[in-house]
């Protein structure tokens, strides 16, 4: 707790918050749960094919979201490309609203499509941009900042023309996942982005979901609004994403694997509870691997995962997960 409120500049738990904490973390059951009546929903990333292609079991994305909404139970998924970025969708992107609207046909809960805004696939050798991870090393900062500065232009334009073709199908929102990942100028690309989508398609929902808990200054100079991009961390990042108009913001905190998961969880909390409490967007604490007093494991112990689902609503106030 004391880390977070160092390093995050935000007031600690009370005494009360504290001891149920405490209380959670000792509870002798394998498994716990939240309190009657304090059920949130579910959102997720890149739900649309982690049975087909992370389990490897051959089902169709239509079908796929089907055992998401009536064998899994779950409130919402999202739809995208199995190489999980704007830049690729962009490519194929009547392809993938194809099967987003075949999807929406025959299913009932909300359906996102997603990406990553990932600033490296528009990078050399690969991309028409030069590469701020060699330029930076030769000692070439303005060719770096103007690579990352023509990056972050280039995927507000993906993002824009793959969230048209997601609207024209029914798409009920758009998930920017992993936002931030390259530096201040990918949150800067996903700021804009929203700015952008919320102007054109009215009633399209955007979900703006973190990389990690604070904004890397891989730019270090890039503002929006006004406010500086690079150090901020969850309770900050939440009003830009109100200020974009983001629908639903989902913070990260990330998993310290030298520390234990009291020491983790009590630190997830101590910024979340920050968050929710000057957000006004409903937020969704990612909870997957190594994130959020998870673990980092692709298949989570239910012990741990349950306390960190429990903890984050009951004491962090989140509105889902």
């Amino acid at each position: 707790m004391a880390d977070a409120v160092s390093r995050g500049k935000i007031p600690p738990l009370s005494d009360e918050d504290f001891e149920k904490l405490y209380d959670i973390i000792t509870m002798p059951d394998t498994v716990v749960g939240v309190e009657p009546g304090r059920q949130i929903v579910l959102t997720n990333d890149s739900g649309g094919y982690k049975i087909n292609v992370k389990s490897m079991i051959p089902v169709a994305k239509e079908a796929e979201v089907l055992i998401y909404e009536r064998v899994l139970g779950c409130d919402s998924v999202d739809i995208g490309n199995t190489d999980y970025n704007y830049k690729t969708s962009k490519g194929v992107a009547n392809r993938e609203a194809s099967v987003l609207k075949q999807a929406l046909n025959i299913s009932t809960m909300p359906l996102f499509f997603g990406g990553m805004p990932d600033l490296g696939f528009y990078t050399e050798p690969d991309g028409p941009t030069g590469n701020w991870a060699t330029l930076l090393p030769d000692g070439k900062i303005k060719e770096a900042l103007a690579a990352q500065e023509e990056a972050l232009e280039l995927s507000v334009k993906d993002i824009v023309f793959v969230a048209e073709q997601a609207y024209e199908a029914g798409a009920d929102g758009i998930n920017l996942d992993t936002t931030g990942a390259a530096g201040d100028a990918d949150f800067l690309a996903a700021l804009k982005a929203t700015e952008e989508i919320t102007k054109r398609f009215p009633g399209m929902g955007v979900e703006m979901s973190m990389a990690g808990e604070f904004v890397l200054g891989m730019h270090g100079r890039l503002k929006y609004d006004g406010e500086k991009l690079a150090g901020l961390y969850p309770h900050k990042q939440v009003k830009l994403a109100e200020k974009a108009g983001a629908s639903i913001f989902g913070p990260v905190v990330n998993t310290n694997c030298s520390k234990s998961f009291p020491w983790n969880i009590a630190r997830v909390i101590t910024f979340i509870r920050a968050c929710t409490e000057v957000a006004e967007i409903p937020v969704h604490a990612n909870v997957g691997m190594g994130v959020c007093g998870t673990p980092m494991t692709e298949n989570m112990p239910s012990d741990t995962l349950s306390r960190a689902d429990k903890a984050l609503v009951e004491i962090g106030k989140v509105d889902g997960l």
